[in-house]
């Protein structure tokens, strides 16, 4: 076999098993669906922040698109 063609096919092998590997959970995981989460860390403190969209702080509520 052409070494190219042994690294195509463990490439497949293994996106194969990760594409399985995230269909199983889907099944195990309560309702099937994956929560977004988000977070970063403020340089200047270094305390998390959570979600934001870049409004102004003071009540203004977010689009969810």
């Amino acid at each position: 076999m052409e070494p190219l063609f042994k690294v195509l096919i463990i490439t497949v092998i293994l996106l194969a098993l990760a594409i399985s590997a995230i269909a199983i959970k889907m099944f195990l995981k309560k309702g099937g669906e994956f929560k977004k989460q988000c977070s970063s860390v403020d340089p200047a403190t270094g305390e998390r922040i959570g979600c934001s969209c870049g409004k102004a702080e003071g009540g203004e509520d977010c689009e969810n698109n």
